[in-house]
This record gives structure tokens, C-alpha cells and sequence, in this order.
């Protein structure tokens, strides 16, 4: 029976005592978190939106060796969340873990603030010819760089799940909350992302990269002591599974052991623990789902055997994690082209007429700042409007499902490389046109002719973005949720390291022998367009095997406990929706 007053989903202080859900949680508690979002999205992408002109100004890598190194380690930024969700969920939990990493991440940020601001650091130029960066400069360099890509590991998938963790699902106002939690926790993210994109950049370029990194340093420290300001609000989930990915490898292992036994028509009679023992232990009863069926077996019991089978609900949460490895595969080509952003968009800038007025040069990479004013605009239009207007049309508490809101930002991208394409396609005909070779020559052709894929971008990942967090999110197996929502930044990740793969393979094909590479050293005098054409036509490709995908997928469905000792099952209905999209 639960206590009047306190939460109903079973979260507890720091301390492991039950909390009052009037006194802890909710927006509140958010409000201390948003902060520190805003502020390591603007470190981040103060460092990630310049970083390929730094490499090749300030170290002087050549071209596709700084899109590689770049694409390198932001992959690298958004794959080590699995290792720090994995500690999160088995050992340390979401809060610990993120005090841990961001001591971590603060410790790279100085770094790299000191590898460049001192000159020692840094190589040295005479009359205009600049030396190498030595060996010693090099891996201090790439040392912070990659001290900061392991403390996002464990900041990155715990700080927006404890702050999901401050709504609680089983109290009906506290979840409409939570509907519109990821929206307002990117668009603080997109706030930051901002400051880096239109601040940072021209501090970086205009008053020295040592002002422009060592900024979000001190605002990171300083919303970390914000962070801790509201501990004493904080809810947090309490473990129910001491090891919780233990059941990816033991229902494969036991399916493939029951191979042989025949599975029941009547799922019911597949082995599955009482309501009641789920009331008690706090923990959500998953609904079977007729899926993925050769796991099904692992829930056989054999009639000798005293070792009982699987439970129903754990086979479900296995299930779980292929459909959203499913879904996952299909998102690794629009994080690929999402990695434009930070270096082909950006080298391709430096080309053109970049002049506002007689003496303001705008700096390329400050164009981004566009991708992050649209999904401003976007998010507040998105949560107060458009899903209102749906949820009228559809009865669907988000408006539209989490697969439709990732179909429509596929879309919305795959135009915006169309634009890209037809934008690069017009800058070489001017090339063409005024006979310029050189690599320092400027493209007679104003910058804001880039302006449509950049505000494209931003608003497919309002979209894309969101939609992804939110649905890994929301289907990850409840013990789970901090592993669940890396498939997020992993696929991030593996589309960087994807990006960097193909930039490196496409420029030693295309550049063998005599032949002209599509990305060379001198963009005025490569084939950038036939690369954009060649992301066109495989993210066209991209969104047919999504759309195929999502009609296969289907929603978890869990029995939750409600009232005393009653019980109801949240479900989704398995209804097709206007764009071929399970409901």
C-alpha cells in the first residue's frame, strides 16, 4: 500500500528514502538541470562548429585529414555514452555517474583551453611560413579533445534521463508534463548550441581561440554549482536489477537451448510471474507482443527441468532492444549527413563571399548558428501548436507517434541535401564562369546562398533529434533507460565515424592516378557536388528501408500498477497511420 503524498513510481532521495511528490521533482527540479544542458551544448559546439579551421589554420592538417580527425572524435563524443549508461544502470546510477564524468569533462575543457592559449602549445610561425605541430603538441591537443569525449560519456545519456526521472508516469498530470519534457530540454540544448555557433565562433576567430574555449569552461563550472543547488529536490530512480542488460544474453542463450520444444498457441501459457509479484517489487509487467517470435521459446518451461524458463516480461524487453536496434540501423544515414554541419558545410563557406558590409567578414562556421535558430523557432511552435492541432485530429497525446515525427524529419533532410546538391552545383558554374582555380580565391557568390540547408536541417531535427531521444527513451525496457536512450548518441557517433569512412574512401577513389578528388585540398577545383549527390541518392534509399522498418515495429506495452494493489495495461494500438507508421 502506498504512503499519501509520496511519489507513486518508487523513486527516492539521495539517500534512499521516499520522496513527497509535492515538495520534489517535476519542473522544478528541471529547472536546476536546463542549466548545465545549455552550457556543455555551447562547449561542445564551441569546439565542434570550428574545429576543422582550427585544425587546419592553427595545426595545419590538410583537408581531409581534419574532416576525419573531427568526424573522429565527435563519433567518439557520442559513442562512449554506452559505456558510461551501462555504469549508470548497473553500479553507480544516473547521479553519481554524471558527478563523476563532469569533473571529467571540466578537466578536458581546461586542458584544452591551456593547448590554445599557451605558445608552447601551439606550432610557430616565421615570415609566414608555420612549422608542424610537434609530437608534444599534437597529443596534448588530442588529449583534451578526447579527456572531454569520456566525460560526455557519462554526462551525456544520465543528465536527460534524471531529468525524465523527475516526472512520474503513474501520476496522470505529472505525465502530460513529461510529454513536452524533451521538447523544452533540447530547445534549452539548441540555446546553447547558439551562444557557440554565434558568440564563440567570432570570439575564436576575432579576439583568439584561448577566450573563445576558456568562456564555456567557466560557464560549465558554474552551472554545475547550480546543478548541485537543487539536490535536495532531486528524485531518483532506485535499481531493481543489479545487472539489467543480463537478460539481452540470457534470453538468446535460452531460446536457442529450447530451440527443439514446440511453442503453445495460447501465449498465456507461456511462463510469466503472477500481477502481484510486479506490485510488489515495483517493477512494470510487459505485455507479449507477437514479434520476434524464435525468442519466445526462452518463456518455454520443459517439463523435467527445475530451473525455471524466462518470464514473459523479459523476453518482451529483449524484444525491445532488436526493435530499437532495428530502428537505430536506419538513423546512421541522417546522422551522417547531420555531420555536414561541422565540416564539408563549413569548408565549403570559407569559399565564398563571406563579406557583410565593407569590413565584417562572417565567419563560416557562424552559419550553423541558422540550424540552431530554426530549431529555436521551431520547438515552441512544434509543443504549443502543431501538437495541440494534432492531437485533436489523431487522440494521440504527442500528436503524432515518435516513428511519424522521425519520418517526417527524414524527409525534411533529405530535401535539404537536395539543396545543398543544387546550392553546390550553382557555386561550380561560377567557378566555371570566372576561371578561378586557387584555393584562397573567393567564390563570387554570397555565403547565405547556404542559408536554405542549414534552416532545413535544424528544422528536420526538431524532428529527428527529439523524436529519436524521446523514442529510445520511452521504449527502452524499464531498468534500462539510461543504456536505452545511448542508441541516441550512439548512432550520432557511428554516423561521424561513417562520415569520416566515407570522406576517406571517396577521396582515395575519386583521387587515384591523375583523376580530380571529389574532396580535395581545394575545393574550387574538386567535385564537392558529386559527394552531395552521392548522400542524396543513399539517404532517398535511407528513407525507404525506414518507412519498411517502422511498419514492422511495434510499441511496448506494459501493465502498470495503479490505486492499491489494482492494475491496468498502458497500451498502443497497432493501428496504420496515414504515413504507413504503426501508431
Amino acid at each position: 500500500m502506498e504512503t499519501k503524498g509520496y511519489t507513486q513510481d518508487g523513486t527516492v532521495d539521495l539517500h534512499g528514502r521516499p520522496v513527497l511528490a509535492s515538495k520534489t521533482g517535476k519542473w522544478k527540479a528541471c529547472a536546476f538541470l536546463v542549466g548545465y544542458e545549455a552550457f556543455e551544448r555551447m562547449a561542445f559546439y564551441g569546439i565542434a562548429s570550428n574545429l576543422v579551421n582550427y585544425l587546419t589554420t592553427q595545426l595545419h592538417e590538410d583537408t581531409v585529414s581534419s574532416v576525419r580527425n573531427v568526424n573522429n572524435w565527435s563519433g567518439s563524443v557520442w559513442i562512449t555514452p554506452i559505456l558510461g549508461a551501462y555504469i549508470a544502470d548497473t553500479y553507480l546510477g544516473r547521479f553519481w555517474t554524471f558527478t563523476v564524468s563532469s569533473l571529467i569533462y571540466v578537466l578536458g575543457m581546461i586542458m584544452l583551453t591551456t593547448a590554445v592559449s599557451l605558445k608552447s602549445l601551439k606550432p610557430t610561425c616565421k615570415n609566414g611560413v608555420c612549422n608542424k605541430a610537434s609530437a608534444l603538441q599534437i597529443v596534448f591537443f588530442y588529449t583534451s579533445l578526447y579527456t572531454i569525449a569520456v566525460g560526455a560519456g557519462g554526462t551525456k545519456p544520465n543528465i536527460s534521463t534524471f531529468g525524465a526521472d523527475q516526472f512520474d508516469d503513474f501520476n496522470p498530470h505529472e505525465k502530460e508534463l513529461k510529454v513536452s519534457f524533451f521538447n523544452w530540454w533540447m530547445f534549452s540544448s539548441f540555446l546553447g548550441a547558439l551562444c557557440a555557433t554565434l558568440g564563440l565562433v567570432y570570439i575564436q576567430e576575432n579576439l583568439g581561440w584561448g577566450p573563445g574555449y576558456g568562456i564555456p569552461t567557466v560557464g560549465l563550472l558554474f552551472s554545475l554549482f547550480v546543478f548541485y543547488l537543487g539536490t535536495p529536490i532531486y528524485r531518483h530512480k532506485a535499481r531493481k536489477t543489479k545487472s539489467p542488460a543480463r537478460d539481452l544474453i540470457q534470453v538468446p542463450i535460452t531460446a536457442f537451448k529450447n530451440r527443439k520444444l514446440q511453442l503453445p498457441d495460447d501465449p498465456s501459457q507461456l511462463h510469466e510471474h503472477e500481477p502481484q509479484h510486479y506490485i510488489n517489487s515495483g517493477k512494470r509487467q510487459v505485455y507479449y507482443t507477437p514479434i520476434f517470435r524464435f525468442l519466445d521459446k526462452a518463456a518455454v518451461r520443459e517439463g523435467d527441468s527445475r530451473k525455471p524458463p524466462c518470464t514473459v516480461t523479459q523476453v518482451e524487453g529483449t524484444k525491445l532492444v532488436l526493435g530499437m536496434l532495428l530502428i537505430w540501423l536506419v538513423t546512421l544515414i541522417p546522422s551522417t549527413i547531420w555531420a555536414q554541419i561541422n565540416t564539408l558545410f563549413v569548408k565549403q563557406g570559407t569559399t565564398l563571399d563571406r563579406s557583410l558590409g565593407s569590413s565584417f567578414q562572417i565567419p563560416a562556421a557562424s552559419l550553423g548558428s541558422f540550424v540552431t535558430l530554426s530549431m529555436l523557432l521551431s520547438v515552441p511552435m512544434y509543443d504549443r501548436y502543431f501538437v495541440p492541432f494534432m492531437r485533436r485530429k489523431t487522440g494521440n497525446p504527442r500528436g503524432i507517434t515518435l516513428l511519424q515525427r522521425l519520418g517526417i524529419g527524414f524527409v525534411i533532410q533529405v530535401i535539404a541535401i537536395a539543396i545543398a546538391y543544387a546550392v553546390e552545383v550553382r557555386r561550380m558554374h561560377v567557378i566555371k564562369v570566372h576561371q578561378i582555380m586557387g584555393p584562397k580565391q573567393t567564390v563570387p557568390m554570397n555565403i547565405f546562398w547556404l542559408l536554405p540547408q542549414y534552416v532545413l536541417l535544424g528544422i528536420a531535427d526538431v524532428f529527428n533529434a527529439i523524436g529519436l531521444l524521446e523514442f529510445f527513451y520511452d521504449q527502452s525496457p524499464e531498468d534500462m533507460q539510461s543504456l536505452g536512450t545511448t542508441f541516441f548518441t550512439s548512432g550520432i557517433g557511428v554516423g561521424n565515424f561513417l562520415n569520416s569512412f566515407l570522406v576517406t574512401m571517396v577521396d582515395k577513389i575519386t583521387g587515384r592516378g591523375e583523376k580530380k578528388s571529389w574532396i580535395g585540398d581545394n575545393l574550387n577545383d574538386s567535385h564537392l557536388d558529386y559527394y552531395y549527390g552521392f548522400l542524396l541518392v543513399i539517404s532517398t534509399l535511407n528513407l525507404g528501408v525506414f518507412l519498411w522498418a517502422s511498419s514492422k515495429y511495434v510499441y511496448k506495452r506494459e501493465i502498470k500498477e495503479v490505486n492499491e494493489g489494482c492494475i491496468e495495461m498502458e497500451s498502443k494500438a497497432l493501428e496504420i497511420s496515414p504515413l504507413g507508421l504503426q501508431v
